[in-house]
């Protein structure tokens, strides 16, 4: 096992985004330093690491020289590629594994993963034909949704099919591009659980989150959740056992749908992200540690902390597009934390900040 990284030594991050910069801030009061790469000029984590290097994610020699300038790499979005983190690897330890990100950069081979778990998922079926769409359709019902087996999040690569004669232009839509077709699940609730797993095997997770979408972006989270204890405990024992099949080093969010079987309620898993999560930002304001610190603690070698909720509950909510424009208001208002994001000009359907309110008390 690696020894911990000492004041003063550089964490690699990969990607410019928003994430990065919250784990920026998060390092720094540890005394590490943060360096990114990415190809974009005016990434917004550029205002707050020590260093960065910009470059294509290709480009082999500048990724050298990145690796060469850090002690650890670790990266903010999961959508980066397979060659560039095997590139870096070679000269750092990269973490999590980038065996992970083969893994969930596919929703097909994300599932059948989970599913050879024994964790519950939404029925589905791979589609690489219209035949195979039609086969996929009589397994799982309808209504369906087509989504692309790669690069897909916030809704982008997705099309709902309320009955089979959407299938062929569902199909047409995504370009006829690989596939996986998922069964509508009648869900009460969408939650999630943010874990944190260290390289010698601990694992801490944050209380479930309940969450609230808005034209299939994530608009509120919320905790505590509206779930029994006895669910609570199952989502952080479905959450556990996937991190600790992945051997994985960081923060990791599970997104879930609350079921109803029977009596009983039951927790589906939708989706996992190899990195920390949007549904995980309301820990920086309302917990006393936040998934930014959780996942730095882990890639640098250091202890995990248990983390609390602090106050009776707490809000998380993204400002997005224009909404940031209001982002001053909530500064008048009571318990209340804003975070800008400085990504410049709004735009719409992108996130641009957050705010969290954590209402006081035990």
């Amino acid at each position: 096992m690696r020894s911990p990284l000492k004041p003063g030594a550089t964490i690699g991050i990969l990607g410019g985004g928003q994430l990065a910069r919250m784990l920026a801030l998060a390092a720094a009061p540890l005394g590490l330093r943060c360096h990114v790469y990415t190809p974009e000029k005016d990434s917004c984590a550029l205002d707050v690491v020590h260093e960065a290097t910009i470059g294509a994610y290709d480009d082999e020699a500048a990724l050298a020289r990145f690796a060469d300038a850090v002690d650890v790499v670790t990266y903010e979005f999961e959508n980066v590629p397979a060659r560039t983190a095997a590139i870096l690897s070679q000269h750092r330890p990269v973490l999590p594994d980038p065996k992970v990100l083969e893994t969930t950069q596919d929703r097909l081979v994300e599932k059948n993963f989970i599913a050879q778990l024994k964790i519950a998922t939404a029925p589905y079926a791979p589609v690489h034909s219209a035949t195979q769409l039609a086969d996929g359709l009589a397994k799982v019902g309808v209504p369906a949704v087509l989504k692309t087996r790669t690069l897909g999040y916030d809704g982008k690569g997705q099309a709902k099919i309320a009955t089979t004669a959407e299938a062929a232009a569902a199909w047409r839509a995504l370009k006829q591009v690989p596939c996986i077709v998922e069964g509508f699940v009648n869900f009460q609730r969408e939650v999630s659980v943010i874990a944190a797993r260290s390289a010698d095997g601990t694992v801490e997770c944050f209380e479930v989150t309940e969450n609230e979408h808005r034209d299939h972006i994530l608009h509120i989270s919320r905790v505590p959740a509206k779930v029994t204890p006895a669910l609570d405990a199952e989502a952080r024992r479905v959450a556990t056992r996937i991190v600790n099949a992945c051997d994985y080093v960081g923060v990791m969010g599970v997104e879930m749908f609350v079921v109803k079987r029977g009596r009983e309620h039951h927790v589906l898993v939708n989706e996992i992200a190899p990195r920390v999560h949007n549904s995980g930002h309301w820990t920086i304001d309302g917990a006393t540690v936040s998934q930014f610190e959780q996942h730095i603690r882990a890639v640098a070698g250091l202890p995990l902390a248990k983390p609390k909720r602090l106050g009776t509950k707490v809000e998380m909510r993204n400002l997005i597009g224009d909404e940031i424009l209001g982002a001053t208001d909530y500064l008048t208002q009571p318990n209340t934390a804003v975070h800008i994001y400085g990504k410049g000009k709004p735009s719409p359907r992108r996130k641009m900040g957050h705010v969290t309110r954590v209402w006081p008390g035990k």
